[in-house]
């Protein structure tokens, strides 16, 4: 059964799967890689890093007929970063969290697919209003980034599907195996965009503690709050907040967070535990189906097998019971 959707068809791939643009960690090898298995990578380029994406960009560019796109942080996309990227012909360019009304038309002028992606629904009318071509609803559930007071991801993807039809929706947040690409379509979702799971792959540019750390946690032990965006000293704008693992700081700091917004000295002791080793140097962002994820496989690999549970999921919810 093909799993055909609105979105695989505007990308013409195989597969109503995207990867998340993790800042950073998906890089050109993931995103080549999930592309080349009939998904659609996505590049991280977090707020445009010269040098990162001249290093990450030609990886996936290089490849004549492959389908890859690069995501923004909106809010601190550094001065020229999108028109550099366009330069490399882009089958889209995705923007999350801030106004990305400065971009748009030039990204369309550039004839890249706009993709926004949305936490609530006043960004979700500005999206539809700014005519964008993709929506990804994000739901609470994700990792990393997310809005304050948002909603889980199976009560806020039918809201904006049916608030951006026909428009199609990429459903995000909690979604890591082929059962969750299944329920973003039974929500009227023309395909699923994936982080953490991809995030705990062989391409995945991560630490491999990182990595091991998602393997080995649960859902019990991912935790929402501004805490480690304070204490790293991150701009983060107050309306998101961050889904990681547990982590030192956030039982220290917890219910405290005024209170560490003010401290300057417990900023330079958050970079001076990392420098010492005590600390990661990065929070580990992971969602709420990281309990889903028990092994590093390829991302090749991981996009035929997300595709395959998804249609035995599909199959088996269509299949009417025996006759009582």
């Amino acid at each position: 059964m093909a799993l055909a959707t609105a979105f695989t068809d505007l990308f013409h791939v195989r597969h109503p799967i995207a990867l998340a643009p993790m800042g950073g960690s998906a890089g050109g090898a993931l995103a080549a890689a999930v592309s080349h298995a009939g998904g659609f990578g996505i590049l991280g380029a977090a707020f445009g890093d010269r040098e990162w994406l001249n290093r990450e960009v030609p990886i996936v560019a290089s490849r004549p007929g492959l389908p890859w796109g690069v995501g923004f942080l909106t809010w601190g996309i550094q001065d020229g970063a999108v028109e550099h990227v366009l330069e490399h012909g882009p089958r889209a360019v995705m923007l999350s969290f801030g106004d990305p009304t400065p971009y748009t038309e030039r990204i369309r002028a550039a004839g890249a697919a706009l993709i926004l992606q949305v936490t609530d629904l006043e960004e979700a009318r500005q999206a539809v209003d700014l005519g964008a071509d993709v929506i990804v609803a994000q739901g609470t559930e994700a990792g990393g980034h997310g809005a304050r007071r948002g909603r889980s991801t199976l009560s806020f993807v039918p809201v904006v599907v049916d608030l951006a039809t026909p428009v199609p929706v990429l459903a995000a947040g909690g979604i890591a195996d082929g059962r969750g690409v299944a329920a973003a379509l039974a929500l009227g979702a023309a395909g699923a965009l994936i982080g953490t799971r991809f995030q705990a792959t062989a391409e995945a540019l991560v630490d491999p503690g990182i990595a091991q750390a998602i393997v080995d946690g649960s859902a019990e032990d991912t935790e929402r709050s501004a805490i480690l965006d304070l204490a790293r000293g991150s701009d983060w704008p107050s309306r998101y907040l961050a889904r990681t693992l547990g982590h030192p700081y956030l039982d220290r700091w917890r219910g405290r967070e005024t209170d560490l917004a003010r401290d300057a000295q417990a900023r330079q002791d958050y970079q001076a535990d990392v420098a010492r080793g005590a600390i990661p140097p990065l929070p580990v962002w992971a969602g709420e189906g990281v309990d889903l994820i028990t092994d590093l496989p390829s991302a090749g690999d991981l996009v035929a097998t997300l595709a395959t549970q998804a249609e035995d999921a599909l199959a088996r919810a269509a299949r009417r019971p025996p006759p009582g």
